[in-house]
């Protein structure tokens, strides 16, 4: 008896660690594999004006030159004080690309004098490119609010100033955080429009 493999899925990121967890998040549904395990090479430049917009670009631009399917997320933070910032600049916040500790440090600096509840959202954009078929767009947000200043060590970007239900993200273990997270809501989105998508080739 033959086992089936799960589908192989380009995730376009270079980071082993969130492939890790973008397959956790999917269930093992796929089998992911990083830009460089899939042979990408070179810049992916985000120039859209919103999450799903990046998302898309991401996905459709590795889609084209691997004429694979390929899986892309874009995510950041809005915070309603500012109008919605930092948004689709959430990981250059402060000028340079992933530097976190500047990023956290601005977001509170533009928050200074302004009361509880600082109320702001994760939102997680999901979008699947596969050759020949239209795009298929997943979102998730996560619901919060800003902290006066740092709390916990683990996570990433934002984490320890993005506090759920009274807890900053940098507090929760991953499991935890996969429970609430705006990128494990996208990823059950996706999950649950693509078994749609399923069930109706079944019928047609």
């Amino acid at each position: 008896m033959s086992i089936a493999l799960p589908p192989r899925l380009t995730l376009a990121t270079r980071n082993k660690g969130k492939a890790r967890e973008t397959s956790a998040l999917l269930g093992g549904r796929f089998a992911l594999a990083t830009l460089t395990e899939s042979g990408f090479i070179g810049d992916i430049e985000e120039t859209g004006g919103t999450f799903a917009a990046n998302a898309i670009i991401k996905a459709e631009t590795v889609g084209r030159a691997l004429n694979l399917p390929v899986l892309a997320d874009d995510s950041g933070l809005i915070t309603d004080a500012l109008n919605g910032e930092p948004g689709v600049l959430s990981a250059r916040y402060a000028g340079v690309h992933g530097d976190d500790s500047a990023n956290n440090a601005l977001l509170l600096e533009r928050l200074r004098g302004v009361p509880a509840p600082r109320t702001a959202r994760f939102v997680c954009v999901l979008a699947l490119s596969r050759p020949g078929q239209p795009t298929i767009i997943a979102e998730g947000v996560c619901e919060g609010e800003i902290g006066l200043e740092p709390d916990g060590c683990g996570g990433f970007g934002y984490d320890p100033l993005f506090y759920y239900n009274g807890v900053s993200f940098a507090r929760m273990s991953a499991e935890q955080k996969n429970r609430v997270s705006h990128r494990a809501a996208a990823a059950r989105n996706l999950i649950d429009l693509l078994d749609k998508r399923h069930a109706s080739d079944k019928t047609d």
